[in-house]
């Protein structure tokens, strides 16, 4: 079976400018997402999707593999379909470009799903919570399951709702929060479906294109997790990983 995993990296951020090229203890943060997804035991092959030269630099001088993409891109879906349609990929994996630390084994457990249960369409993760900063953190997105462990719904409020508890304690009694991580595993073929569909209501609303999916009547398949994810959105988040990267090397 060929797996393909594509690293959308875009220059253009509003929080962090250049955030693909931030420097993170001597290497950009590309080359750190690049390196972790190479240890992928299930992964055939890496490539980073991009809309820049300065990328496509960056990329090459550590040896990577680059393509340019155009710029008028919507999303980071309709860019790795471009990119999968040069590659003759029966899964592709969509390993976003702000994760300096997404562990190789988590990469490797949502792509597992694919392969056991053929019967799915996308794959992502997920991973129990028991924090009020992760439920009510709109920034962190959040997922109900079925007994299958499909995806029901994805939202950025608190979900399940909690009604008689009160937000401070109670919330966590009975109840299982699961928080939602950035990682997606198509088949091919319906990822290439998937981007000609239209944007959806409740994508437009909650500004999360999974939802597009579910919307359409398709099934994603989540894995329950035990690894962690620290993706890079803000100077703060940069400094967290920095701060851990060099605890490591210590």
């Amino acid at each position: 079976m060929n797996i393909l995993g594509i690293i959308p990296s875009r220059y253009a951020s509003t929080r962090l400018p250049g955030k693909p090229l931030v420097d993170i203890c001597g290497k950009p943060m590309v080359q750190r997402v690049y390196e972790q997804a190479k240890q992928s035991v299930l992964l055939t092959d890496v490539v980073v999707a991009t809309d820049d030269g300065r990328i496509v630099s960056a990329v090459k001088s550590f040896g990577g593999t680059v393509l340019m993409t155009p710029v008028d891109i919507q999303s980071g879906s309709d860019r790795i379909a471009l990119v999968a349609k040069n590659y003759n990929a029966d899964l592709v994996v969509n390993i976003q470009g702000d994760e300096p630390l997404i562990d190789p084994k988590l990469i490797d457990q949502t792509i597992q799903l694919l392969i056991d249960d053929v019967g799915a369409v996308v794959g992502t993760a997920v991973k129990k919570t028991f924090t009020h900063q992760d439920v009510f953190n709109p920034n962190i997105v959040k997922v109900v399951l079925d007994n299958n462990n499909y995806a029901l719904y994805f939202s950025r409020s608190p979900i399940p709702h909690v009604r008689d508890a009160k937000k401070d304690d109670g919330w966590f009694a009975g109840t299982i929060f699961y928080k939602h991580f950035g990682i997606y595993v198509y088949r091919a073929e319906f990822l290439q479906h998937y981007t000609t569909l239209q944007q959806s209501a409740l994508e437009i609303a909650e500004k999360l294109e999974q939802l597009r999916i579910l919307e359409n009547g398709y099934k994603i398949k989540c894995a329950i997790t035990e690894y962690e994810s620290l993706p890079v959105d803000t100077p703060e988040d940069l400094e967290k990983v920095i701060a851990l990267i060099s605890n490591r090397r210590l």
